[in-house]
């Protein structure tokens, strides 16, 4: 994850080791072809999913540094570009985020993207489609991407507000991935797999997760997601009863509503 203000190593930005990844409706194929036709791609789906799991995974398959970038209401475009800071008494440039992954061949990853402002994103336009540039105005240079560069969006389309939304400009430059919780087999072998616990107990969670995430309209704003039952079952590995570990991991983390919270954890009881 980048910090404005702070020279960015690409080589700490290589996945040494494979991430695990439990592939859902061919996306890992249209990746790989999007990365080798210079295409960028927008990862749409639930928060918790799997999005940032997946980019970790294309860049190990694919050998290039990955640079994530988690955008916020407060991220300008010379966090992403780069500005001029004082050394001593010289004035030294240095590049941002998006510059480094421009120049060097990289995978950019702009997590949440819709967080940040609008006048932040336009900035991928001329990134986004056949010209694959990167205007630096404060230095009036046009810089083209080397041939590696890959750039990635995200974002939660069911929680964004009308105001927070993508523009049509922005969302039209982009092959979509459409995200969503996995199959509970699958699901299943994920949980298994990170949480470390046997194939009974992350069955078990799975299915608590689908009886959550059937709350969502009736009273729920968020389904549980994948990373939420992985804690759980982390929690349960380590020893937590599993009331508890639902609890803490699952009912209250998704909800302040005390009735809420009292309903999932009847479900767990009845799960467990």
């Amino acid at each position: 994850m980048t910090q404005p203000g702070r020279e960015l190593d690409l080589q700490s930005c290589r996945i040494e080791r494979e991430p695990f990844y439990a592939e859902v409706r061919g996306e890992i194929g249209l990746f790989t072809i999007a990365a080798k036709s210079k295409m960028p791609v927008m990862l749409k789906g639930p928060t918790g999913c799997g999005k940032t799991r997946f980019v970790q995974h294309m860049a190990y398959k694919l050998g290039r540094p990955l640079i994530t970038v988690a955008c916020h209401e407060d991220l300008t475009a010379s966090d992403l570009v780069g500005r001029y800071l004082l050394k001593g008494q010289d004035t030294v440039w240095m590049d941002g985020p998006l510059t480094l992954g421009v120049k060097h061949g990289a995978i950019v990853y702009l997590d949440e993207v819709v967080e940040a402002r609008k006048d932040t994103t336009v900035i991928i336009h001329p990134l986004s489609d056949d010209r694959r540039v990167l205007p630096i105005e404060k230095k009036g240079q046009l810089i083209e991407a080397a041939d590696e560069f890959m750039l990635v969006i995200s974002y939660n389309p069911g929680y964004q507000s009308v105001l927070k939304d993508l523009k049509q400009s922005t969302k039209q430059r982009f092959m979509a991935i459409e995200f969503d919780y996995p199959a509970p087999d699958i699901e299943a072998t994920v949980v298994a797999k990170e949480a470390g616990v046997t194939a009974e107990i992350a069955g078990r969670l799975v299915k608590l997760g689908g009886k959550v995430r059937n709350l969502k309209h009736h009273g729920l704003e968020e389904g549980v997601s994948t990373r939420l039952l992985i804690y759980a079952g982390t929690l349960i590995k380590q020893g937590v009863p599993a009331d508890r570990a639902c609890d803490v991991a699952i009912a209250r983390p998704i909800t302040d509503d005390p009735d809420m919270q009292r309903s999932i954890l009847e479900l767990a009881k009845a799960v467990f």
